[in-house]
């Protein structure tokens, strides 16, 4: 065990105040939980993946039209007689 002294901000003093409260914990053992907490899960979020899978889906594309060309889709879209 190793002594150090931690300046905490008023907002987590009463929050670890009070949680320690509710687990009827000593502060020193509700402080060292929930760091041991907050820790595993930093450890999570640095070994999780970072990369995202994007699912393919049909836009159901009507048959019968090039979608190569955007100028004759927006040609279609808004008509000829629309330049």
């Amino acid at each position: 065990m190793m002594r150090t002294t931690v300046t905490l901000d008023e907002d987590v003093l009463a929050r670890l105040q009070e949680e320690s409260k509710i687990r009827e914990t000593s502060f020193r053992g509700t402080l060292n939980e929930v760091l041991r907490d907050g820790l595993d899960v930093a450890t999570r979020r640095r070994e999780s993946p970072k990369g995202f899978r994007v699912k393919p889906r049909s836009l159901g594309l009507k048959p019968g039209l090039s979608y190569d060309s955007i100028s004759q889709l927006i040609a279609i879209a808004e008509g000829e007689d629309s330049r």
